[in-house]
């Protein structure tokens, strides 16, 4: 049985509150640049939080358009944090070509850091092109 949506919920709350400061303000900032990026992008729909392998994580469960975002702290690096994406998909290897200056964890990952200034806009054309990364292989074949 799935736990309730007010329990996951907790639980999720429950991680956030037990990252270090900066890194919580950080992700609590990614977290909304998400939530915004899945509603102003068309086909996306409500997002699902949840948490898989311990991190928040990001599904379009209702529209099925899009690959899991998840974000997290990196945990051998103070002051670091990171979204990571399905390693599988050609995801991070398109936002190496379309954004050279930001830093990537092999092909699963890009990583920030928390006392620089978060890369708002390549931030939001990333996350919307995982948002709907299902979506436009549908329509590719």
């Amino acid at each position: 049985m799935r736990p309730s949506a007010a329990a996951r919920d907790a639980v999720v709350e429950a991680v956030f509150k037990a990252y270090p400061n900066p890194v919580r303000a950080k992700l609590l900032a990614l977290r909304r640049l998400i939530f915004d990026t899945a509603r102003t992008t068309e086909g996306v729909g409500s997002l699902e939080e949840t948490l898989k392998w311990g991190q928040p994580s990001y599904l379009t469960t209702e529209s099925k358009s899009g690959s899991t975002i998840r974000i997290d702290q990196v945990k051998a690096e103070a002051g670091r944090y990171a979204v990571y994406f399905h390693c599988q998909t050609d995801l991070v290897e398109t936002f190496r070509e379309l954004y050279p200056e930001l830093r990537y964890g092999g092909n699963r990952s890009i990583l920030l850091d928390a006392g620089e200034k978060l890369p708002e806009a390549e931030l939001r054309h990333c996350v919307a092109l995982a948002l709907t990364y299902h979506a436009r292989k549908r329509r590719g074949r």
